[in-house]
Order: structure tokens, then sequence, then C-alpha cells
């Protein structure tokens, strides 16, 4: 019995018949893995624009255009979304949305809105914001001001003698006296009521510091700008002012939304980086997997 059933095996693996059916069902496989589309469902491969659909794409020409489209143009832009959903569907069955770059920034770009939106927040009460305002008024505070006058040494008129001459005028000066003892200057002598970036902007930051750092009511320096030397007066530092709860409550209640979202966010993500497992490289111990992490939280 076994040798006639091993004959008969043999018999039929000569046979070209077999040989052009077990052909065909390797082809059938391997165009199965290439082609895994064809053999989805008729469900997986129906496309249905459904009533919200037709009304974005409605509303998007209405918004470009300000006027609704016709019936024909209507067509050709939902033959577009159909057209666009096909050629996706078939890209993603051929794997073309593996390991692109672009593709996951805006896959993760959809997770940010839909994190944020997953986050929406209820309206404080009114107590809720003194009490947070309170807890943070110093980050409503108005910006320090200072109104100082100086005295200028030209580095293009004096050269390298510009610093000394400058010492020797902060050695001399009196209250009144140091201005005949310097060099014309471009734009003003007096600056009244400044902030720091202001003050900034025209001498840079090294003198606005040092304009903001100066005793009061008498010279200093010298301090050094873009342009040149400076003996300094400052003549008042005013401390910035905290606004009270009512001049400021639509801007608290914008930072304590801002803050409760970003918090809300936060513990998304968290939730989200608990599911996995992060493994970096053993090349790079500075980029540790915990560094990346957080930073990625």
């Amino acid at each position: 019995m076994r040798t006639g059933a091993v004959r008969l095996c043999v018999r039929a693996a000569r046979e070209p018949l077999v040989h052009f059916l077990l052909a065909g069902l390797v082809l059938f496989i391997a165009y199965a893995i290439v082609q895994p589309q064809r053999f989805m469902p008729d469900a997986a491969r129906r496309v249905e624009l459904s009533t919200t659909e037709v009304a974005r794409v409605e509303a998007a020409f209405n918004a470009r255009w300000q006027r609704l489209p016709t019936d024909a143009e209507l067509r050709g832009l939902l033959a577009t979304e159909v057209r666009n959903e096909i050629l996706a569907r078939e890209a993603v069955a051929l794997g073309l949305d593996q390991d692109d770059v672009i593709i996951k920034r805006r896959l993760a770009q959809k997770m940010e809105f839909l994190a944020e939106d997953v986050s929406s927040l209820r309206d404080p009460s009114v107590l809720e914001l003194r009490a947070w305002f309170e807890a943070n008024r110093n980050e409503f505070a108005s910006a320090p001001r200072v109104t100082f006058r100086h005295v200028y040494f030209s580095v293009d008129r004096r050269g390298e003698s510009a610093e000394t001459a400058a010492r020797k005028a902060l050695a001399v000066a009196g209250a009144a006296s140091a201005a005949p003892l310097g060099d014309p200057f471009m734009f003003h002598d007096r600056y009244s009521d400044r902030t720091a970036p202001q003050v900034a902007q025209e001498f840079g930051a090294e003198f606005a510091t040092a304009v903001f750092a100066a005793p009061v009511g008498r010279w200093s320096g010298p301090v050094a700008s873009g342009l040149g030397w400076h003996v300094i007066w400052t003549e008042e530092v005013r401390a910035g002012e905290v606004p009270p709860f009512e001049d400021a409550e639509t801007q608290v209640r914008e930072r304590w939304l801002s803050d409760q979202r970003e918090a809300a966010k936060r513990a998304t993500f968290a939730a989200m980086f608990a599911r996995y497992e992060v493994v970096m490289p053993e090349r790079r111990p500075a980029a540790s997997v915990a560094s990346v992490a957080a930073a990625a939280k």
C-alpha cells in the first residue's frame, strides 16, 4: 500500500498539470502579498462621501471664492476627493506610508490637534481667576522703565583715548558739569521713561543693563556702547507695576486657559508615552531615553 502511494505521488509530481497548478498557487500568494487590496472584501473597497464631507468641500470653496460652487464645480471637486481617497488607499496598500517623515509629521500634528480638542476646558470662575492671578501676579507686571541722561565720548573722534577721556570726565563731573567735557551725540542726550529693550535697541544690551543697575542721582560709568563711551546720570528707575485684577481679567483668563490646556495636553501625552518602550542607540549616550522622552512630552 505504501509503495503504491509513493509511486502515485512520484508520478503526480512529474505531471505538467501539477507543476502548472503549483506555479499558479505561488503566483496567487505573491500577488496577494503585493496587492492585498485586491483580496479585500467589497466593503473595504467602497468609497462613500458623507453629507458632512460634501459640506466641508463646499465650505472650503466658499471660503476661497466667497460663493458656493456650481453643480459642475461641485462634481469636479467631489471627483478630486474620490480620486485622492482611492490613491491614498492604494498607496497605503503598497506600504508607501511606511517610513515617510512627512506623513509621520502630519499624523503627529493631527494627534496634537486631537489632544487639544480632548483637553477642551470649562470657563473658570472669577474666584479661581483671582487666586491664580495672585499666585502669578509678577507675570502681569509692566516692564521696568528708566530715565537717564548721558555724556558721549566718540571713538571715531578720540580713538583709543575715548575711554580715558570718559574716566577723567567722571572724576571731575558734578551734577551739571559733565556735559561740556563730552562730544556731540547724534541722537538724544536725555531719555525718558524707556524700557530695557528700547534702550538696548539704540545703545546695546550691555549698556541697557548698566543703566538700570546704575545708582540713581549721580554720575557713573564709563559704559561702552556700539557708538563709543558714555558717562551716565540715572534720574529714575521705575519698577514694573502689577495692574489691578479688574484691568487684567481678560488677559488672566486667556493665560489661565492656556496653562490648563497645556497641562491637559502634557497629561494626555504622558499617558500615550507610558504605553511605549523607547530604545535609543548606544553611540549617543548624551541623548538618553529619559531625556528624549521628557523632551518629547
